[in-house]
């Protein structure tokens, strides 16, 4: 089935083919990767990668579950047969909510290497932890990961070592690096938040590094946005306007222009950012664009952040934004473009999935021509068209969920309670109910004939935790060491 695959950005369009193949995972297209969460730099959550998993074999899977030292609040990454340890693996990378980057050899099950930042004994199983995503280099030779000291590491795919270390904090304790990374253009961009209970004094920020030397190359601040650097926290007067949705920072890649979503805090257009919606340059060292709803004010005072989520891009000149007023709001890049301060002028203002909250990356996916948007919260899962600038929604359930992702034509969405579900995606219906424990952030990667899923919850401060991964029967690859965990 030959599908058109348009990755919501500008006058970027991909031709993918979705083969209809049988059970034999040794007939999957070669370099089969998943890079980073939402599988592209715009977090689509749609690969257009063939996955290997169809209706005609999904319930023929096999569940491994792998110990590992360490909690995965997040997703994991896949890379096709890179060299690690002297010979070609396939490989599962995962970064724990305390900072190990765990690299899981997708054949066997068995951890290949794992990379311990130094102080890690001084905050393991206490509040300080990180729920980002890591990201891979272009090259397949190197991946970057966040750890609660507030570091990013680049690490060598071969061995776990470490390549350079860069801080894009000055106070860790009270700056989180929640979100995922994202890898582009020669950079490494990440974000940064607060914890639980905003304790101050902590700024939302877009940091840029150079991917080769590691060094910080610009800062965005979100409060105090006059003052281009990496700020000590308390030589900003303001304080919160996290930057901390599931996606973090949302990368159009025809511009490598950034969009990313602030939480509460002070707005006043012009250097604070609270509740805003906001477009830079590919450097951060401009905004381009911005937007707050009319009720900004509202949402500071009571604890509903426009950021629980981050910008969405739905097509060519359009973004949609959710939030935990139980609300998604569309928006031009057109209108909200420019330096001057933008408020409310939504396109389309509809509800979440539920009516609730929203903290999790909807997915954007384009099937013969038709641009599908899916999302879901704690208590449904719904799915939209996106036709003539518009959203109408085709489905829902009450069913609820993290981020949901597509991929192989199938739409996989994760319930935190406990069970992966997996749905035709046009009609909703849902074709399996996959087993698997309970979670929080994490959502499913699909790619290369296998699925994997992190468990586990950032705020149980566990020292360990478990990956579910799972298989197709006749698979060739697989070489399961003794005592791997079967369902």
């Amino acid at each position: 089935m030959l599908a058109e695959v348009a990755v919501a950005a500008r006058s970027v369009t991909w031709l993918v083919l979705f083969a209809q193949i049988g059970s034999l995972p040794r007939l999957i297209a070669q370099t089969a990767d998943w890079p980073q969460f939402g599988w592209d730099v715009a977090s689509t959550g749609a690969s257009n990668a063939r996955s290997g998993i169809t209706s005609r074999n999904l319930l023929s899977l096999t569940r491994h579950q792998i110990p590992i030292d360490g909690t995965v609040d997040a997703s994991a990454i896949y890379l096709q047969g890179v060299a690690v340890n002297g010979s070609a693996h396939d490989v599962f990378f995962v970064t724990t909510t305390y900072g190990k980057t765990i690299a899981i050899d997708a054949d066997s099950d068995a951890v290949l290497w794992e990379f311990t930042p130094s102080a890690y004994s001084s905050w393991a199983g206490t509040a300080q932890v990180t729920t980002s995503t890591p990201a891979a280099d272009p090259d397949r030779q190197h991946i970057y990961a966040a750890a609660p000291d507030g570091s990013i590491r680049k690490l060598a795919v071969a061995d776990g070592q470490v390549v350079w270390s860069t801080a894009i904090t000055l106070l860790p304790q009270y700056e989180k690096i929640a979100s995922p990374l994202k890898v582009f253009n020669g950079n490494v961009i990440a974000v940064t938040g607060g914890y639980i209970g905003d304790a101050p004094l902590y700024q939302g920020h877009v940091a840029i590094l150079d991917a080769q030397s590691g060094s910080l190359l610009h800062v965005w601040n979100s409060l105090c946005s006059d003052l281009a650097e990496l700020m000590a926290p308390a030589s900003c007067p303001d304080t919160r306007s996290a930057i901390w949705g599931r996606a973090g920072a949302v990368i159009d890649p025809a511009t490598g222009n950034i969009f990313v979503a602030t939480g509460n805090g002070p707005y006043d257009g012009a250097t604070n950012w609270g509740d805003s919606v906001i477009e830079l340059n590919p450097d951060a060292t401009q905004v381009l664009g911005n937007y707050t709803p009319a009720d900004n004010l509202q949402l500071d005072d009571g604890d509903i952040d426009l950021g629980s989520t981050s910008p969405v891009l739905l097509s060519p000149g359009i973004v949609a934004q959710g939030g935990k007023d139980g609300l998604i709001r569309t928006l031009s890049t057109e209108s909200i473009g420019g330096l001057a301060a933008h408020v409310g002028g939504e396109l389309q203002i509809i509800s979440t999935p539920s009516g609730g909250l929203l903290y999790t990356a909807p997915a954007v996916w384009v099937e013969n021509g038709q641009t599908w948007m899916f999302a879901a919260d704690g208590g449904a899962t719904a799915a939209w068209t996106f036709t003539n600038g518009s959203l109408t929604k085709m489905w829902s359930n009450p069913k609820g969920g993290t981020s949901p992702v597509v991929a192989g034509g199938l739409l996989y969405v994760y319930n935190p309670q406990g069970g992966l579900y997996v749905y035709d995606p046009v009609s909703g219906t849902q074709l399996a109910q996959l087993e698997s424990g309970s979670g929080h952030w994490n959502s499913p990667i699909v790619v290369d004939g296998r699925i994997a899923l992190p468990e586990g919850n950032a705020n149980e401060h566990a020292t360990s935790g478990v990956v579910d991964i799972w298989t197709l029967p006749g698979d060739v690859r697989r070489r399961p060491r003794p005592g791997s965990v079967y369902h």
